[in-house]
């Protein structure tokens, strides 16, 4: 079985496929501290909840925060005897070509997304990833990722927003019933909330006429759902896409021999 591990500024996702299906998924808060030994604590006692039985023998990682990645090699080396695939690495092959300047490090997480994204619907895309940051990547025709734009996340501008202004409380990001708020939380509300609405109209409007032409615009990340029932943003919402692009990822480098 393959361990997947996708680990973000905030949370790491754990999940395990089984050849046909991802039969359980599991999320920890992000924390380098973190050793080996209790990551391995934590996997064991929640397979044996799901009594998951069959062990683990591959194992692929995309990480954002480069040190969480040694224990998690240590992980996977010392519990499930393999030398895991890290996303990124010079030795893990990337089904798609990446065309960025030169000695510029694309993040693993939007390298992920690319290949599951043009493996599930093709080319020309817009994948919008909110995540702790709101990210565009744009796929050309081929599949090659070729760039894409980096925007303050959700959660991080209503964080902000309280930080900064003493008199302004924290409060949980939802769709407001009105533009015009009458009370200090709706008006925070319609603010971000609105306000990455056009967001995401604008940098997908512009990418689109920077590109001249039409594209899909695929949504993914823990608060895609909340706009995805507004204004038709999206064409299509991908809860597991990165989940499915370290899969393919790690296919094409068994299937390559690498």
């Amino acid at each position: 079985m393959l361990l997947a591990i996708d680990c973000g500024n905030t949370n790491t996702v754990f999940s395990i496929w089984d050849g046909t299906a991802f039969i359980a998924s599991w999320r920890m808060a992000t924390q380098h501290q973190r050793t080996a030994d209790e990551y391995y604590v934590w996997l064991s006692t929640l397979k044996a909840f799901k009594k998951i039985e069959s062990d683990i023998n591959h194992v692929i990682i995309s990480s954002t925060v480069p040190r969480v990645v040694f224990n998690l090699r240590v992980l996977a080396d010392r519990y499930f005897d393999t030398r895991p695939y890290v996303v990124g690495k010079p030795d893990c092959l990337l089904p798609v070509d990446v065309r960025v300047d030169a000695g510029t490090q694309v993040g693993p997480d939007r390298l992920v997304n690319t290949v599951a994204g043009f493996d599930r619907y093709g080319g020309d895309l817009i994948v919008v990833d909110f995540g702790t940051a709101t990210t565009f990547d744009v796929v050309a025709k081929d599949g090659a990722y070729i760039g894409g734009v980096i925007a303050p996340g959700v959660n991080l501008s209503l964080a902000a927003l309280h930080s900064a202004a003493a008199a302004l409380p924290h409060v949980d990001i939802s769709k407001p019933q009105a533009v015009i708020g009458t009370n200090t939380v709706a008006c925070m509300q319609s603010g971000v909330f609105w306000g990455y609405v056009g967001l995401v109209r604008e940098i997908c409007d512009r990418i689109k006429g920077e590109r001249d032409r039409d594209m899909k615009i695929i949504s993914t990340g823990g608060l895609a759902p909340l706009f995805q029932q507004s204004e038709a943003l999206f064409d299509e919402f991908d809860e597991d896409l990165t989940m499915h692009g370290l899969r393919i990822i790690h296919d094409y480098n068994t299937a390559n021999g690498n």
